[in-house]
């Protein structure tokens, strides 16, 4: 059968080499605009330059330093000068972190609370985002085109995501000429994190959705074929592809029906706010064990998994289903991302605290089933070691 969903995306994409000038006509003349960016990269590069070229005889304040994992605290400190300054229009200009750093101050800066964490965690505000929109250099997340922000609180010791469906940017750039100064660690991490969220939507339960499971296939394919590319003999083609099959993976469309899993990602969020790992990085660490101790209740799907992506034939869906495993495992050894804790051997994991983190954050029992207790994270956990 076919579940009942809704689906709608607002955000108007603006893809292709130069369409940054564009935000000349995206943005109103009249808007106060925060420019929010990271590590400062975008000034190196020359993004910077041309994102304020773009928007000649406008208002515009930049705020740089937010972080690989966007912090509560520094989105606060964007926000009191948000305020200062009267803006009116928040503009993401990085990574998904900075994008989801800059969907979450949208919501935020409207609000009255001090400490609106709370609110924001049980879904109770009520807020009237400011307008937002995002130029992306960094194609992984697709958080230009979704309502999740993924937000850490130290002081918490915790990493949570936030859905917030009036802070879905208004539109987004994604030029890929961006992506040409950023590092091979960086872009390796991408493609994983693409990766993952394509079969954090597909390797669930079966149901009647040939066109999300079709797309979902056709993703995994470019980004299997395009990643390594990417990484070894980067061409306009392998930017333009990963660009926008990361945009795909997570705008809704495939997901729209699907009973969808997320505990590499819940379980990944925990591993960094933990250790500081970088986040596709956690997820590679995780998502073969986690997929090998649920070969059972996932097994049509990964049996599908190989057939239709890795070209796999048999009669044996569980061998079908171990091998597209290993092959996966095998590809994200090839795009640089450890599949064990011991290739991590500066870090001194702690599997209980992981749990912990997890149960601080109320996020088990985990899965599309929501059958993935604390005793089983324990045993994937214990996997990876």
């Amino acid at each position: 059968m076919t579940l009942n969903f809704d689906l709608r995306n607002t955000t108007r994409i603006v893809f292709g080499h130069g369409r940054i000038a564009d935000l000349n006509e995206l943005v109103g003349r009249d808007e106060r605009i925060l420019l929010l960016f990271g590590g400062g990269s975008i000034k190196s590069n020359g993004v910077y330059d041309e994102v304020i070229r773009a928007l000649p005889s406008r208002h515009v304040v930049a705020f740089g330093g937010v972080e690989p994992n966007p912090e509560y605290d520094t989105i606060m400190a964007a926000g009191r000068l948000a305020r200062a300054e009267n803006i009116t229009f928040v503009l993401g200009v990085g990574g998904g972190s900075v994008i989801d750093a800059a969907k979450f101050l949208a919501a935020v800066v409207p609000m009255e609370a001090d400490d609106p964490w709370d609110a924001l965690v049980t879904g109770d505000a009520i807020t009237s985002p400011l307008p937002n929109g995002a130029v992306l250099t960094l194609p992984a997340t697709g958080s230009e085109s979704n309502p999740v922000s993924v937000i850490s609180r130290r002081s918490r010791g915790l990493k949570l995501p936030f859905a917030i469906e009036l802070a879905r940017p208004r539109f987004a750039v994604l030029d890929p000429s961006t992506t040409r100064s950023l590092s091979r660690r960086q872009l390796e991490n991408g493609v994983v994190d693409a990766v993952t969220h394509v079969l954090e939507q597909y390797l669930t339960q079966p149901a009647n959705l040939p066109v999300q499971y079709g797309f979902s296939e056709t993703l995994l394919s470019a980004l299997f074929e395009a990643g390594p590319r990417l990484i070894d003999h980067p061409t306009d083609d392998a930017r333009d592809t990963v660009m926008w099959a990361a945009n795909q993976a997570l705008n809704g469309l495939i997901g729209a029906g699907v009973t969808q899993d997320w505990s590499t990602h819940m379980i990944g969020h925990a591993i960094t706010a933990l250790y500081g790992i970088d986040h596709a990085r956690s997820l590679s660490l995780v998502m073969p064990h986690l997929l090998r101790d649920r070969l059972d209740s996932k097994l049509a799907m990964l049996s599908r998994f190989g057939q239709r992506v890795y070209g796999l034939h048999g009669d044996d869906d569980r061998a079908i289903a171990l091998q597209a495993i290993d092959l996966l495992e095998r590809f994200f050894s090839q795009m640089g991302c450890p599949v064990r804790m011991r290739e991590l051997p500066g870090t001194r994991f702690n599997v209980e605290d992981i749990i912990n983190h997890l149960e601080k954050a109320h996020q088990l029992p985990l899965g599309e089933k929501r059958d993935i207790a604390a005793e089983d994270v324990r045993r994937i956990l214990r996997a990876a070691t």
